[in-house]
């Protein structure tokens, strides 16, 4: 087991939800922070204000638009320019909703593709110098729809089948100074546009531990990537409650 005291992190999309959660996981094992945020400025600052209560100066937000790679490049020299050094990458932030064939437009492709898989690639590629001097780490978000693909999201499957092969790719390349791994969520949090109840119930009835499973599943996962996994890398953690071991 190795110390997370005063290493630091980089959580995209850390200021809501499943992000949200994992920033306060990680803080509380002694990490600082660098949460990054496109339009949540009000939930950004009020956990900011919450962990460098517990911990003065111990996070730091960033806002970018990950679909801009100038962008994405000028977060990781500014996370590490004011951080002193980069450790973990955490990439977290996702767009799903729905893209049925027929439908689908040449814009929702680049947002889902920009944000689930290109932005992933060039962060890891900007932060591989400063990961390589501290022998640091890539966890990438990834979903079990990559490899099951949900009906009437076919950019966004590609988009996460395509981020589980750059995590393996990744794993190769930057070995042995970089561990890159991936977490495939199941059932976890519903979709901010909601899902209807019968829906719901159907997803849960397939999965072999018949509940849903919490954020704080995931944040230990990373946590246990980032910490205890030191012999463990270009792998997948399916966190689904057994959904991917059923027909």
């Amino acid at each position: 087991m190795t110390s997370l005291q005063q290493k630091v992190a980089l959580i995209t999309g850390g200021s809501r939800r499943i992000g949200a959660i994992t920033a306060r996981h990680l803080h509380a094992q002694g990490m600082r922070l660098v949460i990054h945020y496109r339009n949540s400025a009000d939930e950004a600052e009020e956990l900011r204000a919450e962990l460098c209560e517990l911990r003065p100066d111990s996070v730091m937000l960033v806002r970018g638009d990950l679909g801009e790679i100038a962008k994405v490049k000028n977060l990781i020299q500014q996370c590490t320019t004011e951080m002193g050094q980069l450790d973990v990458l955490i990439n977290s932030a996702a767009a799903f909703y729905p893209t049925p064939v027929g439908e689908a437009t040449e814009e929702q492709w680049q947002h889902i593709m920009n944000t689930n898989l290109r932005a992933p690639f060039f962060l890891s590629q900007a932060a591989t110098p400063y990961l390589k001097k501290t022998n640091g780490c890539i966890v990438n978000i990834a979903d079990i729809y990559a490899d099951r693909p949900l009906a009437d999201h076919p950019i966004y499957n590609a988009a996460k089948a395509g981020l589980v092969s750059l995590t393996r790719s990744l794993a190769r390349d930057l070995g042995p100074e970089i561990r890159v791994n991936a977490i495939a969520p199941g059932a976890i949090m519903w979709p901010a546009q909601g899902v209807d109840e019968l829906a719901k119930q159907r997803m849960i009835s397939r999965t072999p531990l018949k509940q849903m499973g919490e954020p704080m599943d995931i944040a230990q996962a990373i946590c246990f990537l980032i910490r205890d996994a030191g012999f463990m890398t270009g792998q997948v953690l399916n966190i689904d409650g057994g959904r991917t071991v059923m027909p």
